[in-house]
């Protein structure tokens, strides 16, 4: 070393450094971009952290850093589409009346979204087949979004409730944007809200109890004759003949 140069300060090992390049406001961000390219273009099996962090531009430890494990990255990318903190106050409304309508409407509108839909058809295809997927697809549609509205509603069976209408509406993403089954894949947008409103408002805010059990009712099917009885054999004849 020459006289009068600085000696390189050594490397220290653990968390990178905060640099420009790996660190600051839009390094989460930029995280969660590439989460959801990589998870849209991959899939959940074959996408990794280290992947992400190679597609960010940033150190792998920052993405653990900011978002823990994989489940938890995968958990965040499926927030970015829907932004739940965001729009439950908005479909929650002043009031029950068009709750239906509201819920139908923004998770329509989320998968009309090309920017959005991507990630989520992985997402949705990775449920299918991968475990861990569906558990953090699950936890997402009912804890952070349907399980926060139906926590508002004064309505017997909420938890029940939230998962009927999450079947309903994961069915229609389901059909639509992934099978393409038609006519409900080129149907317009407009006409899927207007028949799916009503029951998401049934399931959501309708005070009624399922009955208890379908056997608890009288039954309406009449008594059948009985066979060992000598009046219903055949060629029998009144006593006294």
């Amino acid at each position: 070393m020459t006289p009068g140069a600085e000696a390189p300060v050594p490397r220290r090992r653990g968390r990178p450094s905060r640099t420009t390049a790996t660190a600051g406001p839009d390094a989460r961000t930029r995280i969660l971009e590439a989460a959801r390219t990589e998870f849209a273009d991959r899939g959940y099996d074959k996408t990794s952290v280290r992947g992400i962090a190679k597609a960010a531009g940033v150190d792998p430890a920052l993405v653990h850093h900011y978002f823990g494990t994989k489940d938890e990255v995968f958990a965040a990318a499926i927030e970015l589409s829907f932004e739940p903190a965001l729009v439950i106050p908005a479909i929650l409304g002043s009031d029950k009346e068009g709750l239906g309508e509201r819920l139908a409407r923004y998770f329509i509108a989320v998968w009309e979204n090309p920017v959005s839909r991507t990630p989520l058809l992985a997402v949705l295809r990775s449920a299918l087949t991968n475990e861990a997927a569906a558990n953090v697809l699950r936890g997402f549609v009912l804890r952070r979004l349907l399980g926060r509205i139906a926590e508002q509603l004064d309505v017997p069976d909420p938890t029940f409730r939230a998962e009927l209408a999450a079947s309903h509406m994961v069915g229609i993403a389901m059909l639509r944007y992934v099978l393409r089954a038609e006519p409900l894949a080129s149907a317009a947008p407009e006409k899927i809200i207007a028949m799916v409103a009503p029951t998401l408002q049934r399931y959501l805010t309708d005070s009624s109890s399922p009955s208890s059990s379908p056997s608890s009712s009288p039954s309406t099917v009449p008594d059948r004759p009985d066979s060992s009885s000598p009046s219903s054999s055949p060629g029998s004849s009144p006593s006294g003949d």
